[in-house]
């Protein structure tokens, strides 16, 4: 048994995705002889969140503690040096194919309750490989007899392979960034237009450091939203998401080690920002019987 569970592969012509058994997330996506992800080998941990579904809250909670409809909830600190909680509850669960084809695979995970996060919730993700790329769909449903706090991440790694990440082009249409505070939870808010953060005019990365969430998004007539990366020979990646994610995080890597440092971003798409179990913002609250939709996915560009 490999580290990330039992493994399934879909394909579609020269497209192929591997989804893992432990927290159903995707551990490798390849378009050709190109890896699009930066994914992680079968004998290997995820590293860095690498490809993993993140709920009931993406991103970090503040002392792993919140209050709900008057009730005070505490989970585990497992970003401990910042103690922080992080991620959720599901990214190193088990979960089970409940459809497959050839080009996709549906894979389900019921989270039951437990002390510091009493909520029965029922999660599909189903993984599709189309002629325009990779699409994620999403799909959760609340099966507790109250309504329940929930938030939604995912934390794709893309790359163009054989290009380092200082010569790609970022290109990003956000309006405000949140500030944080040294523990990397959010203090504040500032304007992106006509700063250091602002690529909505693609630029280069170069040596820009970049671990922030971003919101205020500019959509497109469908709602859609989209962050793109592109290297000198026109070869490109773009992580797209639908309007059940006004958020993103964009993280370049620079803490992790060895050689995934700044090799390549992460473009996470979030129903809400950081923290957002004790501060409320866009946190969503899932009544009971009620299903909640969003779908994102990764599409490629050939040289020009």
């Amino acid at each position: 048994m490999t580290a990330s569970g039992a493994q399934w592969t879909i394909s579609r012509g020269d497209q192929t995705a591997v989804v893992v058994e432990v927290g159903g997330g995707l551990r490798g996506y390849r378009v050709g002889d190109d890896e699009v992800l930066d994914g992680y080998g079968e004998s290997e941990i995820a590293p860095g969140a690498a490809g993993q579904i993140l709920a009931p809250w993406p991103n970090r909670l503040r002392d792993g503690s919140f209050k709900f409809d008057g009730e005070q909830y505490q989970v585990a600190l497992d970003e401990p040096s910042l103690h922080n909680a992080i991620h959720g509850l599901v990214r190193w669960l088990a979960w089970h194919p409940v459809e497959q084809t050839d080009d996709s695979i549906t894979m389900e995970h019921v989270l039951h309750p437990a002390p510091g996060y009493p909520w029965r919730l029922v999660q599909r993700t189903k993984y599709s490989l189309a002629e325009e790329g990779l699409r994620v769909e999403h799909t959760v449903t609340n099966h507790s007899d109250r309504p329940a706090p929930f938030g939604m991440g995912t934390h794709p790694y893309v790359r163009v392979d054989g290009v380092p990440l200082a010569e790609l082009e970022l290109c990003l249409k956000a309006r405000i960034r949140l500030l944080v505070d040294g523990r990397l939870l959010p203090i504040g808010a500032a304007r992106v237009p006509g700063t250091e953060w602002d690529y909505s005019t693609p630029r280069r990365i170069g040596s820009s450091s970049v671990n922030a969430a971003f919101g205020d998004i500019a959509r497109d007539d469908d709602g859609l939203a989209d962050v793109s990366i592109t290297a000198p020979d026109g070869r490109g990646v773009k992580v797209w998401a639908d309007s059940a994610f006004p958020w993103w995080q964009l993280y370049t890597g620079d803490a992790l080690s060895g050689d995934r440092r700044r090799r390549a971003i992460a473009i996470e798409p979030m129903t809400c920002p950081p923290d957002a179990l004790r501060s409320g913002r866009d946190l969503i609250r899932l009544e009971p019987g009620v299903d909640w939709k969003g779908s994102w996915g990764i599409s490629t560009t050939a040289a020009g």
